[in-house]
């Protein structure tokens, strides 16, 4: 049914997990994975008329996202390997989450998302945002939620 699932990881021991899942899914499906990891961009903090600049300049900032995005999307490789299960690994950066886990999903043709979701409800879900409801509202393939 589900040939090539989209599995964003942040690296959080929930996402991990949910990455172990996905593997298990894709194995038994026959299917193949692309995990994603989202970059944050370089933050720049805006106060009254000046702007607080992070010291780090713009280059090393991409420099340590793109290091602790490999490192978090080559776990997940692993894992894959590991069961045998055919991956890619993509990151993309944005502040909006939601928005290039859907664009990723469809530019690589994938049929289903697979994610994790801490589960947040009422005001903690509402303050906090949750990127997997995003996708699920927004996203016009079909999202598997793990919890």
């Amino acid at each position: 049914m589900f040939k090539h699932l989209l599995v964003p990881t942040d690296g959080s021991q929930l996402s991990q997990e949910a990455v172990r899942q996905a593997v298990s899914f894709a194995n038994e499906a026959g299917a193949r994975i692309t995990f994603f990891y989202a970059k944050p961009e370089f933050p720049v903090i805006y106060y009254g008329e000046g702007a607080m600049v992070d010291p780090t300049t713009p280059e090393k900032f991409e420099e340590m996202a793109e290091s602790q995005a490999q490192e978090i999307l080559s776990e997940a490789e692993q894992v894959a390997r590991d069961a045998g299960v055919e991956c890619a690994k993509l990151a993309m950066t944005s502040d909006v989450p939601y928005e290039v886990i859907i664009e990723a999903a469809e530019k690589n043709g994938c049929d289903l998302i697979f994610m994790a979701s801490h589960g947040r409800r009422g005001i903690s879900g509402f303050l906090l945002g949750s990127e997997t409801n995003k996708v699920l509202t927004h996203s016009t393939i079909p999202v598997l939620v793990y919890r």
